[in-house]
């Protein structure tokens, strides 16, 4: 079989259930053949109505995918300490020595409100997690990345925004405006990477069914049969769907593509 990732190492950050975007990222480039270290914060998972952190099963799920030879690791870090991103850094590149791939994946959700409820503690705790980690995660991995100048040796980024470019997401005002930042930072970061040898690309995945779209633990139940009408496919999108785009993005064929903030939402930007 052909493992175009074989040989690689990539941290992905928010991995702690296996409903998450983030398991099912890691269990494709696992597939591909890359060694896998994921980021977990089970605190975070806790507080949600849609379940728990379940790290184990994340752990037998990214196991069970792996190729022969190749090695997977987790570590639990809490990204609104300003620390933690570079320590968490040096600590997956430590489990094979090289750090190829990042997936900032993660997210602070709930503890939200409309702009008209806005505190200093609200915004600073989403721009903390969402955004400012992100830029440093990025800053550190490429600080550690060495390019040979081949081709088919650069780095790859991949950072995640959310529908706030397409329309309003009452009321997730910090939630918006971190991951807006996000979305508009891209260009940027990408370009000053490039001489690095690493292609940042952004993705919007869109409303993906990560438990939170579920009727029993939903928190937004008065949205959920127009969110569900509002997807031209008839279904909302499933983890798997945004990780297909992301192992895409980060194997060979996406060795072209660099600075785009790229949209896998079935058409939902589209308006239905």
């Amino acid at each position: 079989m052909d493992f175009p990732l074989a040989g690689r190492t990539a941290l992905v950050t928010g991995v702690s259930r296996p409903k998450g975007i983030g398991f099912a990222v890691a269990r494709r480039l696992a597939a591909a053949g890359a060694n896998v270290v994921v980021h977990h914060f089970a605190p975070h998972d806790a507080d949600q109505p849609w379940g728990g952190a379940d790290v184990e099963a994340v752990r037998a799920g990214i196991r069970s995918t792996l190729v022969d030879g190749a090695q997977t690791a987790d570590f639990s870090a809490d990204l609104a300490d300003a620390a933690a991103p570079a320590a968490l850094i040096e600590s997956a590149a430590a489990v094979t020595g090289r750090l190829d791939i990042l997936v900032c994946n993660h997210a602070r959700s709930g503890s939200d409100g409309s702009i008209l409820e806005a505190t200093p503690e609200m915004l600073d705790g989403h721009w903390d997690v969402n955004a400012r980690a992100t830029f440093l995660l990025t800053r550190h991995f490429a600080d550690r990345f060495v390019w040979s100048g081949a081709e088919d040796a650069t780095g790859r980024v991949v950072w995640f925004t959310s529908g706030q470019l397409h329309g309003p997401m009452r009321p997730e005002f910090a939630y918006v405006a971190s991951k807006g930042a996000i979305a508009g930072a891209t260009q940027t970061a990408a370009a000053e990477l490039l001489s690095r040898g690493i292609l940042l690309n952004t993705v919007n995945p869109g409303p993906t069914n990560t438990g939170y779209l579920d009727a029993e633990t939903t928190d937004r139940p008065e949205m959920l049969d127009e969110l569900r009408a509002a997807m031209p496919l008839g279904r909302f999108g499933a983890p798997d769907d945004v990780a297909r785009l992301i192992s895409f993005l980060v194997g060979p064929e996406g060795r072209w593509i660099v600075g785009e903030v790229v949209s896998s939402d079935g058409g939902f930007r589209l308006g239905g």
